[in-house]
């Protein structure tokens, strides 16, 4: 049991993507689930499937590599950071990074906040 399952969760993701595994496996929360879907819309998961409260994803890969190229845990239990939308909009741009946050639409990237023109709790940022 971990005190944190979405950071690790993705730390998990992480490390499949370095160690050059296709699947990773945790216990499902509706929390997770969510997270697991953004990441699909963002393309750095192919897919996420629920059975018997078991969360499986596939990573997705370009060219024998996986897309995702870094990931580093922004909220944590003991700080939670926080983004509004004018922090969004302002925020510079580096490696094509792209932010998930925890919103009152639900869990979206950055580009997806920004459009629907809402902030919320940054948990993560993925290259």
């Amino acid at each position: 049991m971990t005190n944190y399952p979405v950071g690790d969760y993705l730390i998990r993701i992480k490390n499949a993507a370095r160690a050059g595994r296709r699947e990773v496996v945790v216990k499902n929360s509706r929390f997770v689930e969510s997270v697991g879907k953004a990441l699909v819309k963002t393309k750095i998961l192919e897919s996420v499937a629920v059975s018997e409260g078991v969360l499986t994803s596939r990573l997705a890969y370009h060219k024998k590599a996986p897309t995702l190229l870094d990931l580093k845990l922004v909220s944590k239990p003991g700080l939670r950071i926080y983004m509004g939308l004018d922090e969004l909009s302002t925020r510079k741009r580096r490696n094509a990074s792209r932010l998930l946050l925890s919103t009152p639409e639900g869990i979206l990237n950055s580009d997806e906040a920004r459009k629907k023109g809402v902030g919320g709790e940054v948990i993560a940022e993925v290259w």
